[in-house]
């Protein structure tokens, strides 16, 4: 009876292992970008609407869209965006919006990627294990009256690509549902801070009054 080894059911599943090696190592360098650019645009976002709206009525508008220039992170750019459109309150509203949705589309650029991994590398395994069934079922054929030895390749061959095809759709999915629930959350406590700056900007608006 022939020994079947990991190595040998490496080799045997190469086609489909190897499509599932890329997949793993394009949704971990996605999943490490995405998790640094979060974590680095992950500031005190309280903290800062303080100090600007300070700025703001101690040095004016122009100094306190200087300050939001500063930084990269969202809130700082939301900011921007509003204090540097002219007009009233619906004005710097829709700044507002075009900022938020700036901010998303540059923190989610390349995260459906990872759901697009963690959907299709169970059924490129699948299609291992497929291959490696119909293999030993050809064996079995082949080899009429043999014992286990003969269908044991493909089976082993079916099943190292059905485990690797989770191995590869886990961590992409778990890294989706990270990535999306984050954005979510930083964009969500960005909005409601903003709206402090924009009541600041426009408090007449709010009553449907005119400025003083």
């Amino acid at each position: 009876m022939n020994d079947v080894t990991f190595i040998d059911m490496m080799i045997r599943g190469w086609p489909i292992l190897s499509i599932l090696l890329l997949m793993s190592i394009f949704s971990v360098t996605i999943i490490v970008d995405r998790v640094r650019l979060i974590r680095r645009f992950k500031v005190n976002e309280r903290s800062f609407m303080a100090r600007l709206l300070r700025i703001l009525s101690e040095q004016g508008q122009t100094a306190a869209l200087e300050f939001c220039r500063k930084y990269d992170f969202p809130i700082a750019a939301v900011s921007a965006e509003i204090l540097s459109q002219p007009g009233g309150r619906e004005s710097k509203e829709r700044a507002m919006q075009h900022g938020m949705q700036t901010q998303e589309r540059k923190l989610g650029s390349m995260v459906p990627v990872l759901g697009t991994v963690a959907g299709t590398a169970p059924f490129i395994g699948l299609l291992g294990t497929i291959i490696g069934i119909i293999k030993a079922f050809a064996s079995i054929a082949a080899n009429s009256g043999g014992g286990p030895e003969v269908v044991s390749a493909g089976i082993a061959e079916a099943l190292i690509t059905t485990a690797c095809g989770l191995v590869v759709a886990i961590p992409a999915l778990i890294g989706y549902n990270y990535c999306i629930h984050m954005t979510e959350v930083l964009m969500t406590d960005v909005e409601l801070l903003v709206f402090d700056l924009i009541e600041v900007l426009c408090p007449d608006a709010k009553g449907g009054g005119k400025p003083a």
